[in-house]
């Protein structure tokens, strides 16, 4: 099993229904980073059901970090609906993985504005 990805997955069904609104471009982008990974739907539909506590993630690599990261903020905008719930939930993740959790603000009001990689390196560089 790819803990990695059950992490992930665990930390971004959390996050959509951090307003109290699973939508369903929230679950379809969900279920098709599990896709992507090879990690199986049922799986995916258990952690939905009963998602687990988030645990420590400083175990990670920068590159995994910043992914988990970015994939909270692409999550953010799938519904094309931001909530507050939804920032301070990524807040507390940005945390967790080392960042300072203004980071959030800054890859929220950059996303898609700046290439993927100055947006890492920003974060790195400034937030870290």
């Amino acid at each position: 099993m790819d803990i990695i990805t059950k992490k992930k997955l665990n930390i971004l069904i959390q996050l959509a229904e951090a307003d109290k609104h699973f939508a369903k471009a929230e679950r379809e982008m969900i279920l098709k980073i599990a896709l992507d990974r090879k990690f199986p739907e049922e799986e995916v539909n258990q952690l939905i059901r009963s998602p687990e506590p988030i645990d420590t993630l400083g175990a990670l690599s920068h590159d995994q970090k910043f992914n988990y990261l970015k994939d909270c903020i692409d999550l953010i905008f799938a519904d094309q609906k931001v909530f507050e719930s939804e920032v301070i939930f990524t807040k507390s993740i940005a945390i967790k993985l080392g960042f300072k959790k203004n980071v959030v603000d800054f890859l929220i009001e950059n996303s898609g504005k700046r290439p993927l990689d100055e947006l890492k390196s920003v974060a790195f560089s400034e937030y870290w």
